[in-house]
């Protein structure tokens, strides 16, 4: 069996933000998400998150994110460390939870949100293979500096773990360094929690300590290095999202994806792309998208929570949480949000923007629209300048429009109003009552012509 400990109980300061260091988003999930999320390969049997600073926004935010997903993310139990004093101290506060455990604990920290499923599946094969009482995972950094060397004999049993303050000249020539991330037989760690001392500078209690306490301990070297960076601040997050989207755009140009100026463009590790889709400079995709063969999305547009079918073209638009079904052209400066379905086969043109609405098949509304709250049919034209007066200043009132109905340009569709099929709305018409199929409406005033009037002037 195997328990997981994700350390989540940190102030995270250098943040500088009101808001837990490992809630802060990475690629569109929370930092201490993507650790959970490293888990998939491994199915513990039980996951404790230590939380500590703000403890109850960190539990609010995954009990949701699990209801949520909970075919994605582990179900969670949380432990309190009421003061932080190591993370040594952290571990002892599993004690009284795990009584009776005699399994493996893996312990991870919350804000190394890089690691790969794959890396945490061979520390623990590697721990289980070899009959550890510990193994840590290390690195071969470029540049150590300020990290803990890890000295290993022949078959990579740590001997010595040294804090880079105490590490001599000869020492700090060593490059592999402890990454944080450990496996415990659990009956030996627990005895020797108890033992830890806090005789240092930080009066904290040590994990690392425990090396020293129990073995074997070996080491297992992570292949890359960047696997392993933790986020301390807001320029380290910028770092790793930098190589989370060198990862994901990787990934999506190998399956056959194009990605014009690659540097331009985000992409969540969330979104999912068929091949022979096109991404165009300045684009970003978000949260849980779905975009199908043969889209075109770009320059400049922003989709996100959206589903898109084949052979979508979206150029420089907005669309959020909505449906967009195939064949369909969006923009330029579209803006669909707020639940939009788009049938089959439409146009949604220059700056039209659509709230809550349905659209049929082969609708077009070509430009300078904005329906909201509305249910239209198929082969509908909405002209230029239409908008649905769906809101009274109290509350928001729907509006239906038939198949095949045309409404003329600057008419207004003062809801709740229902329009059959087959109607023709006359430009400039305000329509306040509900209109039968087959029906021409002219709502608006007689044109009044005064010959020989002009506005007189100061001088007359």
């Amino acid at each position: 069996m195997i328990a997981v400990a994700i350390l989540a109980a940190g102030r995270g300061t250098r943040m500088k933000s009101s808001l837990p260091k490992v809630l802060h988003s990475l690629g569109g999930r929370s930092l201490v998400e993507r650790v959970l999320q490293s888990l998939t390969s491994i199915s513990p049997s039980r996951c404790l998150v230590i939380v500590g600073y703000q403890g109850e926004q960190v539990k609010t935010a995954l009990t949701g994110r699990h209801e949520e997903e909970s075919n994605f993310l582990p179900a969670v139990e949380f432990v309190e460390q009421t003061e932080q004093l190591g993370t040594g101290h952290a571990i002892q506060q599993l004690l009284p939870h795990l009584e009776g455990f005699t399994g493996d604990l893996l312990v991870l920290n919350g804000d190394v949100p890089l690691l790969r499923s794959e890396t945490l599946k061979h520390l623990l094969q590697t721990h289980q293979e070899h009959q550890n009482a510990a193994t840590v995972l290390t690195a071969h950094l470029p540049n150590p500096q300020g990290y803990g060397r890890v000295f290993c004999d022949g078959q990579n049993i740590i001997k010595q773990i040294v804090e880079h303050r105490d590490c001599t000249d000869a020492q700090k020539q060593n490059r592999r360094i402890n990454a944080g991330v450990y496996c415990f037989r659990w009956p030996d760690l627990a005895a020797s929690l108890p033992l830890l001392q806090a005789n240092n500078d930080q009066q904290e209690y040590y994990l690392t300590d425990i090396v020293d306490l129990v073995a074997p301990v070996m080491a297992v070297d992570v292949e890359d290095y960047q696997e392993i960076l933790g986020i301390n601040d807001r320029e380290q997050l910028a770092t790793a999202s930098e190589i989370l989207q060198r990862r994901v755009k990787s990934k999506w140009m190998a399956a056959g994806v194009t990605l014009i100026d690659p540097a331009s463009i985000t992409i969540d590790d969330t979104v999912q792309l068929q091949p022979d889709v096109i991404i165009e400079p300045q684009t970003h995709l978000r949260g849980n998208t779905v975009i199908q063969s043969g889209c075109r999305i770009g320059p400049g547009s922003l989709i996100e929570n959206s589903q898109l079918g084949e052979n979508v073209t979206a150029l420089y638009s907005v669309i959020t949480d909505s449906v967009v079904k195939a064949e369909n052209s969006i923009g330029p400066y579209a803006h669909l949000r707020g639940h939009v379905e788009v049938g089959a086969g439409c146009r949604v043109g220059n700056f039209v923007e659509l709230k809550n609405t349905l659209l049929g098949d082969k609708t077009n509304i070509a430009h300078l629209s904005y329906l909201g709250d509305a249910t239209v049919g198929d082969r509908v034209n909405i002209g230029a300048g239409t908008i649905t007066a769906n809101y009274d200043g109290v509350d928001k009132h729907p509006t239906q429009i038939g198949d095949r109905t045309k409404t003329g340009a600057n008419s207004t569709l003062v809801a709740p109003l229902t329009l059959g099929a087959d109607v023709t709305i006359a430009a400039g018409s305000t329509v306040t009552e509900d209109v039968e199929n087959d029906c021409l409406v002219i709502a608006r005033a007689r044109q009044v012509i005064k010959p020989g009037w002009r506005l007189k002037s100061a001088q007359d």
